[in-house]
């Protein structure tokens, strides 16, 4: 247990951020998936869904949610299977 008012308010603080972080990441992987879906299911919208996918892998490592580069080695991958796709 917290024994001063600051280590109760990190606690706090840090309970809130995680629900955040969690949300963004879910959001973030729901979004892949959905581009992931379009490229097997529906070729022709899967630019648009990788477009959203590229945008919510920026925000989340502007967010800190996952690394820069993961981000961008993530980008790279999705884009190579939609350029083998075609």
């Amino acid at each position: 247990m917290a024994n001063s008012k600051t280590a109760e308010k990190r606690i706090r603080v840090n309970s809130v951020k995680r629900a955040s972080n969690t949300a963004r990441r879910s959001a973030l992987r729901t979004t892949i998936k959905k581009y992931e879906t379009a490229l097997v299911n529906d070729p022709a919208n899967a630019p648009l869904h990788l477009q959203k996918a590229i945008k919510a892998l920026d925000k989340a490592a502007a967010h800190g949610i996952i690394h820069k580069n993961a981000a961008s080695r993530k980008k790279s991958r999705l884009t190579r299977r939609l350029a083998n796709q075609a």
